[in-house]
């Protein structure tokens, strides 16, 4: 087997990387690997970390912001010819074997394999996994939110059924902040699309692969704790994460159906908002933003 790829992008991740080289070790357990970091400008001390604490590792310094899933192509395309690849946020926390079940996990369909994630401090795994975006869905967690919509498949994007956590469940697509991409899936998808800066790539990436025939899959003896979740509180991060949902929307479906999606994703940020939820406030204007679309 080709060693696998680790992939991470960084950007002023100074304070969270020592904690996932710290981990790399045990999370990597069986697998020959390497680490290729693609760094986006960092201003803090992230590249000279990582020279202390990975010195063998591969840095790509792309020398400007360049968003994720261009941090994850520039990475990719310095790995080379290596086999899968492990395509990580650098304030993953993988346990022990994580990344050898997600890799035992790929084939028979399987292009994508993803871990239960946890996040910090909490014992029960994160909902990671996701259904494709549709109008009916975008209503129902606008109406009843979207965890009480995900017990009904046709309400929610949000997988929220205990048992799908419990078992290998296939999914339309999955959180981005670990994945293992098959060089079969790879090869047939491309690279990531670089028109999404930040949020939905890797949505975008899943149900691309899905249209060629290569499903996301959990694996749930896999798992990681993920530091993540400041688009649950940042503004600014909401705004982007709620404008590239009907962004990725729009490149998949008709001028109608996107604007009454569109109408359903506002609803639901517009309600919040009325709550008090500074977010939203700031997503509803950015969706309302002449030229947020293009």
């Amino acid at each position: 087997m080709s060693p696998v790829a680790v992939i991470v992008v960084t950007w002023n991740s100074a304070e969270v990387l020592p904690g996932f080289l710290a981990a790399l070790p045990d999370g990597m357990a069986g697998l020959d690997w390497r680490l290729v970091v693609a760094d986006n400008d960092s201003a803090d001390d992230t590249v000279e970390v990582l020279a202390k604490l990975a010195p063998d590792a591969t840095l790509v310094q792309t020398g400007r912001n360049a968003g994720y899933a261009a941090g994850v192509n520039a990475a990719l395309q310095a790995a080379g010819d290596l086999g899968v690849a492990l395509i990580c946020n650098p304030d993953i926390r993988m346990r022990q074997g994580c990344a050898k079940r997600l890799v035992d996990s790929l084939g028979d369909g399987v292009g994508i394999a993803v871990p239960l994630l946890y996040e910090e401090g909490r014992d029960t795994p994160h909902h990671s996994l996701r259904r494709e975006s549709s109008v009916l869905r975008a209503l129902g967690e606008a109406v009843i939110g979207n965890r009480r919509a995900g017990r009904f498949p046709r309400l929610s994007e949000l997988v929220t059924d205990p048992g799908a956590y419990e078992r290998p469940t296939r999914a339309d697509w999955a959180t981005g902040a670990l994945m293992a991409v098959s060089a079969e899936c790879r090869a047939a998808c491309g690279p990531w699309d670089e028109s999404f800066f930040l949020y939905s790539e890797e949505t975008e990436y899943c149900l691309r692969a899905r249209d060629l025939g290569w499903a996301t899959q959990l694996e749930p003896s896999a798992e990681a704790v993920h530091l993540g979740g400041d688009s649950q509180v940042s503004p600014r991060l909401w705004s982007l994460l709620t404008v590239n949902r009907v962004r990725l929307y729009r490149r998949r479906h008709g001028a109608v159906a996107t604007a009454c999606f569109r109408a359903a994703v506002l609803l639901r940020e517009t309600s919040r908002a009325a709550l008090g939820r500074p977010a939203s406030r700031a997503a509803v204007s950015a969706l309302l933003r002449p030229g947020a679309l293009s």
